[in-house]
C-alpha cells in the first residue's frame, strides 16, 4: 500500500454520459475534501472512452456541477486523450500472457451462462478461449470474427485494508476473467482506471461500495502492470427515502435540478458527506469545516438515505449562518443591494437565497402598506413620533415613544406596525429593517401611502 505519510493524490472519475446526481457528489466530495485537508492533489478525470455515450455537453455539465459545489481540481484529465497509454498497457499484458482473445458473441455467452445455472453452477466464463488452437483462431478470423480481450485472473485471495470496511478479501477464483478490450478495440474502465491510477500516482481510491468486488480484480491488474495498489475506501451508497438507488439515467436528484431548485451547494455537500455516518447532519459554514469532519471510519455499512425534505431544511439553516462575503456576488446578481447590514437583517428568514429579493423590494420600495381602518389613527400618530435622528438603534428609541403614547402592547402594537412598514405578515425583525427603510419611506407607509 502507499505510504500514508506522503501527500495524498485522489481522483474523481465520472463518465460524461449523463448528469451528476447527489450520490456522485458524495464520492467527489470525499475525494476532493480529503485531498484538500491533507494538502494533497485532487484530479478530475473524465472517463470518456465510451465515445457512443460520452458527450461534450455532459462533460461541461460536470464541470459546472463541480464549480457549483466549490470543488476546484488541481488537475483535469480526459481518458480519451490517453489512448496510447492504454495501447501500451494492453501490449504489456499480452506479452506477459495475462490478456487473451475470446471470440464468443454475447448470445453464445448468455447460452453458456444459462447452461451453468441449470447445472447449479455459478455463471462464470469457462475460459474456453484458452483452449483454442492456432487452426481454431485462423478459422474464427476467416469468418470475420473479432475478439474481445480478457484478463486472466490468478484465481487467488486478494486482500486489502479498507478505510471504511476494514479487512476485505475477494477470491478472484469466483469471478469471470474480465473483458478489458471490446471487439471494436475500445477499452473498458477496468483497464483505463488502473493505468491512470498507476501513472498519476493515485494514493487513495475513494468510491462507492458497489466497486468492492472490482477492487480484487483491479489489484491483480495493477500488480500485473508492475504498479503498487493504492489505499481503498468504499463508502455506502445514497438512496432515495424509499430505498431506491440513485440513477443518472432516471435523473434522480441531479445536481443541476437541485441548483435550479435553489438549494444551497454547501447544504448539498453537508448532507451528501454526513448522511450515513455516525456524525450529526448539520449546516457547516464552509467546505473547509466540512473537510475537517471527514472520517472514513465513521461511515456506516448500511445504505444512506438522502431526503430532499431534509435538504430544504438544511439549505435554510445554511443561509441563516452564511457570512455576507460568501453571498455578496450572488446577491448582486439578483439585483439585491444593502450590503452586509441588509444581509444580516434578512438571512435568518430565508428559505432560499432568491427570497432575499423580496425583502430588498420591501426595503427599497415602493410597496403597498397594509393599514387596517381601526389602526389608521394609531399608525399616523406613530409616524409623528419617528425620531429625526436615524441610526441602527432607531427602532427601540421609537418604540419607547410609541408604546406609552398609544397604550398598546404585544401584538396590537407590533403587528400593525409590521403590516404598514413591510406589507408582510411576518419576516425579519423590524429592529433591523427600519434603519434600512429610512425615515421618509417609513413615515409615508405608516400613513398608508405607497412608498
Amino acid at each position: 500500500m502507499s505510504n500514508p505519510a506522503s501527500a495524498p493524490v485522489l481522483r474523481f472519475a465520472p463518465s460524461p454520459t449523463g448528469l451528476l446526481h447527489v450520490g456522485n457528489a458524495r464520492t467527489a466530495l470525499y475525494n476532493a475534501l480529503y485531498a484538500q485537508r491533507e494538502g494533497g492533489t485532487f484530479i478530475l478525470r473524465y472517463d470518456d472512452t465510451d465515445t457512443a455515450r460520452s458527450t461534450p455537453e455532459f462533460a461541461q455539465a460536470i464541470a459546472q456541477d463541480m464549480a457549483w459545489l466549490g470543488l476546484n481540481p488541481d488537475r483535469i484529465e480526459h481518458q480519451s486523450a490517453r489512448l496510447p497509454r492504454y495501447d501500451a498497457a494492453v501490449e504489456k499484458l499480452k506479452a506477459a500472457g495475462r490478456l487473451y482473445p475470446a471470440y464468443e458473441s454475447e448470445e453464445e455467452l448468455e447460452t453458456r451462462r444459462l447452461s451453468r445455472r441449470r447445472r447449479g453452477l455459478p455463471p462464470l466464463y469457462d475460459r474456453a478461449a484458452l483452449k483454442l488452437t492456432g487452426a481454431d483462431l485462423a478459422k474464427l478470423e476467416a469468418e470475420g470474427r473479432r475478439p474481445h480481450w480478457r484478463f486472466k485472473l490468478d484465481g487467488r485471495i486478494v486482500a486489502w485494508e479498507d478505510m471504511v470496511r476494514g479487512h476485505q478479501t475477494v477470491d478472484t477464483a469466483t469471478l469471470s476473467d474480465p473483458v478489458l478490450v471490446r471487439e471494436d478495440g475500445s477499452y473498458l474502465y477496468t483497464l483505463t482506471s488502473v493505468v491512470d491510477d498507476i501513472e498519476m500516482s493515485v494514493t487513495h481510491v475513494v468510491r462507492g461500495e458497489d466497486h468492492v468486488t472490482n477492487t480484487g480484480v483491479q489489484i491483480e491488474i495493477i500488480e500485473a502492470l508492475g504498479g503498487t495498489a493504492p489505499g481503498f475506501a468504499h463508502h455506502n451508497l445514497l438512496t432515495l427515502p424509499s430505498g431506491e438507488g440513485l440513477s443518472k439515467r432516471l435523473g434522480h436528484l441531479s445536481l443541476k435540478a437541485l441548483r435550479e431548485a435553489g438549494e444551497e451547494a454547501l447544504a448539498v455537500a453537508s448532507l451528501a458527506v454526513l448522511t450515513g455516518t455516525s456524525m450529526a447532519v448539520e449546516s457547516v459554514e464552509s467546505l473547509d469545516a466540512l473537510a475537517a469532519r471527514i472520517d472514513f471510519s465513521k461511515i456506516s455499512r448500511a445504505p444512506a438515505r438522502f431526503d430532499p425534505v431534509e435538504l430544504s431544511a438544511l439549505t435554510a439553516a445554511t443561509l441563516h449562518h452564511l457570512p455576507y462575503a460568501t453571498v455578496a456576488e450572488r446577491l448582486s446578481a439578483l439585483g439585491v443591494g444593502g450590503g452586509e447590514a441588509f444581509w444580516l437583517a434578512v438571512r435568518g428568514n430565508l428559505a432560499r437565497l432568491p427570497d432575499a429579493a423580496l425583502w430588498w423590494r420591501v426595503v427599497e420600495g415602493p410597496i403597498e402598506p397594509v393599514v387596517a381602518p381601526e389602526d389608521a389613527d394609531f399608525l399616523a400618530a406613530a409616524a409623528d413620533l419617528l425620531p429625526e435622528e436615524w441610526g441602527e438603534d432607531v427602532y427601540p428609541r421609537w418604540i419607547a415613544l410609541v408604546k406609552p403614547a398609544s397604550g398598546r402592547a404585544g401584538r396590537t402594537l407590533f403587528h400593525p406596525l409590521r403590516l404598514a412598514l413591510t406589507g408582510q405578515e411576518s419576516g425579519p425583525e423590524l429592529k433591523a429593517l427600519l434603519p434600512l427603510i429610512g425615515r421618509e419611506k417609513a413615515a409615508a407607509r405608516l400613513r398608508g401611502v405607497r412608498a
